[in-house]
C-alpha cells in the first residue's frame, strides 16, 4: 500500500495546520448560527466552556475529539464535514496518496493520530471508512461512544483496544466489531507506526 508522506517541512504543515483548524471554526459557527443557537447555547449542550469554543470558532485553537463528538451532537452534523478540504462531487475510485487526510489533534501531527480519507465525507453514503494512522506512542483521545456499529481491521504494527470493560491487544491481521455506543479507545503499543482500516455506519467523523 502506498503511503501518503505527513511530514512536511515545517512551514508548510504550520499553514496546513491553520487552514484546517480555520475551515473547522468557520463551518462550526455556520452550523451553529444555522440552527440559532448562541455560543453559550451549544457550549452549555455540549458541556464545555464558552471561551474555549469561542477559540474554536475563531480557529485559534484545536478541540479534542470528545469535544467534537459532542457538538456535532448537538448540531445535528458529522466531523467529516467539518474537516473535509471541499464538499467535492460523488466519486467512486479514490487513487493511493490522494486520499484527503486530516489529523484531528494537529498539535501532535506526525506522532499523534491521523485519518486517511478511503471513502471522502458524503452526504450520499451510509458507511465511513478512514485508515487509522497511529504514531509509535499515540493514541485517540477518549473514551469516546456514539450511535452505530464499527468493524477494523490491523494492517501494520500492533494496537491496544479498549472496548467497554475489555481491553484486547492486536497483531496485524486481527480485527475486529463493536457496537458504538460501548465506550472505545485504542493506542499505540509498538515501536512503529499502527495502520487500522477502518469502517462505522453511520458517518461520524
Amino acid at each position: 500500500m502506498n503511503k501518503i508522506d505527513t511530514h512536511n517541512s515545517k512551514g508548510g504543515d504550520e499553514r496546513s495546520t491553520a487552514t484546517s483548524l480555520l475551515r473547522l471554526g468557520t463551518r462550526l459557527k455556520l452550523s451553529r448560527q444555522t440552527r440559532g443557537l448562541t455560543l453559550k447555547a451549544l457550549a452549555a449542550a455540549a458541556n464545555c466552556s464558552e471561551s474555549l469554543l469561542s477559540k474554536v470558532e475563531n480557529g485559534k485553537v484545536s478541540p479534542s475529539l470528545p469535544m467534537l463528538h459532542r457538538l456535532v451532537e448537538v448540531l445535528g452534523t458529522n466531523i467529516g464535514w467539518m474537516f473535509e478540504e471541499s464538499d467535492g462531487e460523488e466519486g467512486i475510485v479514490f487513487r493511493a496518496g490522494a486520499r484527503p487526510l486530516i489529523a484531528l489533534d494537529p498539535l501532535r501531527r506526525g506522532e499523534g493520530i491521523s485519518l486517511e480519507r478511503v471513502i471522502p465525507y458524503s452526504p450520499g453514503h451510509l458507511l465511513q471508512c478512514n485508515i487509522h494512522h497511529i504514531e509509535a506512542g499515540g493514541e485517540s483521545a477518549g473514551p469516546i461512544q456514539h450511535a452505530g456499529e464499527e468493524v477494523g481491521y490491523l494492517l501494520e504494527g500492533a494496537i491496544e483496544l479498549m472496548v467497554g470493560e475489555k481491553t484486547f491487544r492486536l497483531s496485524v491481521g486481527d480485527s475486529f466489531v463493536f457496537n458504538s455506543e460501548l465506550p472505545h479507545w485504542y493506542r499505540n503499543v509498538g515501536d512503529v507506526r499502527a495502520s487500522i482500516f477502518w469502517v462505522n455506519t453511520p458517518a461520524t467523523f
